[in-house]
């Protein structure tokens, strides 16, 4: 019969082994899922030329045409094509129109309710005759 000793290094040497073994595989499936996105990278980028391509091309050429003389399935260059994003244009600014509620806002500074109205529930308060303010109670529907 193995002493404890003998027990505990039997165990650590297949442990060693063991250990050794997943670690090289954890390290090959990273190295090679690495590789993996490096490859899916250049291919988006490659399809994405092919795309611009195909767009800048479309005046001249059909995509039937184009795919019977690179003998290329029309599905492929379609989807290519639907892939193509075209480029950003300039964002313009919208000019705010006189007399539209954005003008008015802006013009028109903070509102404060004059002695004896009320103003609009949505500010939160309502004024009393005698210029005191008294806060609204929300309303659960």
């Amino acid at each position: 019969m193995a002493t404890p000793e003998e027990i505990r290094r039997r165990v650590e040497e297949a442990d060693t082994a063991r250990s050794a073994r997943r670690a090289a595989a954890a390290q090959q499936v990273g190295e090679l899922a690495q590789r993996r996105a490096a490859i899916l990278a250049q291919l988006a980028e490659v399809e994405r030329e092919l795309g611009d391509v195909v767009v800048d091309a479309q005046d001249v050429i059909d995509v039937d045409e184009l795919a019977a003389f690179t003998d290329l399935k029309s599905s492929e260059l379609t989807g290519w094509l639907a892939g193509h994003k075209p480029g950003r244009g300039k964002r313009r600014k919208t000019a705010a129109v006189p007399g539209t509620q954005s003008d008015t806002r802006r013009a028109s500074g903070p509102r404060t309710p004059t002695q004896g109205t009320a103003p609009d529930s949505r500010e939160g308060s309502t004024t009393t005759g005698l210029g005191t303010s008294e806060p609204l109670v929300a309303q659960a529907s």
